[in-house]
């Protein structure tokens, strides 16, 4: 059995690519899987650490602000048209099977033609263009969010999956991990960060509530500022002469964010798609901060499924002041009742394992 994953730009993209990879791999250990994608994207070092071979097309994204440059686009476009077939050919698989990025149109449409069965999955609650105009050659459309299915025009063709979440964030043990990471049973564990670079306004209101968390007793801070804004972070509190206490505890970047999420009680993040499905698989309440700076809003629409529903607290950037949110996040500090039953809805909204549900339909038995 032969299978092709394509998908990439972001984790948002393709670790959904790598669990269904390794679903099929479970079932199937014989199998041979290929995934491809684009040299500019994390996929280049995310699916090689994974464990799963790589090849690479020339292709780009469309250019809404500056037109001429879609010149080069087009150009891209038909040289990964080419680079995508011969690829199919060289290595004849079974399925193909898109996540998502501007890299799945090739190999999805040519694939098609060929007469090879394809599928793509959709993470976001408001797709993303490359699957809308890829859901006329694919036999099914695999949904992270049901709200979904409206956008798009075959819903006869959609099936609601959920977002396939790595294994390990279904096997998340609080008490156990609060014991790895030498956290307090009874601490309350706050979680922040804003995607692998960070996100500036957040990272600026997370400094003012570390302010005000120091030295609370029984309350952890895990501050995770991303890569790109962790020098600067530390360099303004020195300038300010804020010293923080022990429980506030600032990093760069998480490895391992299926331990600090079955450890933590509440969450303050962004909205991607695979962010918000881990926090609902992990039972999180969560303060969901979409990015404003993305296609169709769509972080803005995955948080809004989990508010609207009661499993966490969706504040717009533009109405984010610190004020307000240590306001919020001190009543819920202190009303543990709260908390817990905004745990209870976020596990009550998570499917069974989206991987198992996408491979029972791409039967390859």
């Amino acid at each position: 059995m032969r299978v092709i994953m394509t998908g990439g730009g972001t984790g948002g993209h393709i670790y959904p690519a790598i669990a269904i990879a390794d679903k099929i791999k479970e079932k199937h250990p014989q199998a041979e899987i290929l995934f491809v994608g684009t040299q500019r994207g994390l996929e280049r070092t995310l699916v090689p650490q994974n464990g799963y071979p790589i090849r690479f097309i020339t292709v780009s994204g469309f250019n809404r602000k500056r037109l001429l440059k879609n010149i080069k686009v087009f150009r891209d476009l038909r040289k990964g048209m080419r680079e995508a077939k011969a690829i199919l050919r060289e290595f004849k698989p079974d399925v193909v099977i898109g996540t998502g990025g501007y890299v799945c149109g090739p190999i999805v449409r040519v694939a098609d033609r060929m007469g090879i069965r394809t599928f793509i999955h959709e993470q976001n609650a408001y797709p993303g263009i490359t699957n809308k105009l890829l859901e006329k050659h694919v036999e099914k459309v695999f949904l992270g969010f049901e709200d979904a299915k409206r956008h798009f025009k075959k819903q006869e063709k959609t099936v609601y999956t959920g977002n396939p979440v790595r294994r390990q964030f279904y096997e998340a043990d609080k008490a156990e991990l609060r014991k790895t990471l030498n956290i307090e049973r009874d601490d309350f564990v706050l979680l922040s960060f804003g995607g692998s670079q960070g996100a500036a306004k957040i990272n600026e209101i997370m400094m003012e509530i570390a302010t005000t968390l120091s030295g609370i007793d029984h309350v952890q801070f895990y501050f995770i500022t991303g890569k790109l804004h962790y020098d600067d972070i530390l360099k303004a509190f020195q300038e300010r002469r804020i010293e923080l206490k022990e429980n506030i505890h600032i990093l760069p970047y998480l490895d391992k964010m299926d331990q600090a999420l079955g450890a933590c009680d509440l969450v303050i993040s962004r909205s991607g798609a695979l962010t918000v499905s881990e926090i609902i698989v992990s039972g999180k309440p969560s303060i969901l901060i979409p990015s404003p700076n993305v296609t169709g809003n769509h972080q803005y629409y995955n948080a809004k499924v989990l508010s609207d529903k009661g499993g966490a607290i969706l504040v717009e950037e533009k109405d984010l002041d610190a004020e307000k949110l240590i306001e919020t996040l001190m009543k819920m500090i202190n009303n543990r009742e709260s908390i817990s039953q905004m745990a209870k809805i976020c596990s009550a909204s998570a499917p069974e394992s989206a991987s198992e549900i996408i491979y029972q339909y791409l039967n390859l038995n």
